[in-house]
């Protein structure tokens, strides 16, 4: 595999690789018992504590609430997508797709990040925590001194807004719609007791997040 010798790494178990880029739909019309599913588990953990570690020593002086924010805009989805499609890792995943079963965009998506743990996970077991700190090193770390942002949090925004001003913030489902995998959520935010604006996403974090960036902007908070 390209990925493994560009990142200096000579597999001791091939498996762990082949096993990271299997989708569950894959697995089942294939009739192996196995999936990434497992890796992916493992490799969410384990990219949470070296960005912990890596935030930790690189800011000497950020209290705990800080790091947590600057740790959560490198381990989102959006961040690990797109560490995903650096990789090229996409190419490489086995997804099982048909007329009767498609899989939208917004899976596509999904599976990308969670490859990218997986892979993360696998490198881990094979290689060992060394291995791994250092495939970070050349993955990850580097958008953490660029500040790269792929992530705003604009409900702990508002929220800050509201208790500086002792005002309810309140998020409502107005709707959800579309197949059980694939949902549409649309989400009203309430500032003060009054209907400011909503948002429509794949899951109601998101649409709960865009609801309160348009909050923001109706309400010119900086």
């Amino acid at each position: 595999m390209n990925l493994l010798e560009k990142y200096g790494i000579v597999p001791n178990n091939s498996k762990l690789y082949e096993m990271a880029f299997i989708h569950k739909s894959y697995g089942v019309n294939n009739d192996l018992d196995y999936n990434y599913e497992r890796l992916e588990f493992l490799g969410d953990s384990i990219l949470s504590m070296l960005v912990s570690e890596y935030l930790y020593k690189k800011y000497p002086n950020k209290g705990e609430g800080k790091l947590t924010k600057l740790r959560s805009n490198y381990v989102c989805e959006a961040a690990l997508i797109y560490y995903s499609k650096i990789l090229n890792l996409d190419k490489n995943i086995q997804v099982y797709s048909d007329e009767e079963m498609k899989i939208s965009k917004n899976e596509v998506l999904s599976i990308n990040a969670d490859v990218f743990e997986s892979i993360l996970g696998a490198i881990y077991l094979d290689q060992g925590i060394e291995k791994t700190r250092n495939f970070l090193e050349k993955t990850v770390f580097q958008y953490i001194d660029r500040e790269t942002i792929f992530f705003n949090d604009y409900k702990s925004r508002i929220k800050e807004y509201g208790d500086a001003n002792e005002i309810t913030i309140e998020y409502k489902l107005i709707e959800e719609f579309g197949y059980p995998h694939d949902k549409t959520f649309i989400m009203e935010i309430h500032v003060g007791g009054k209907k400011i604006g909503k948002g429509i996403g794949k899951s109601k974090k998101e649409a709960e997040q865009l609801a309160a960036q348009k909050a923001i902007n109706k309400l010119n908070i900086n």
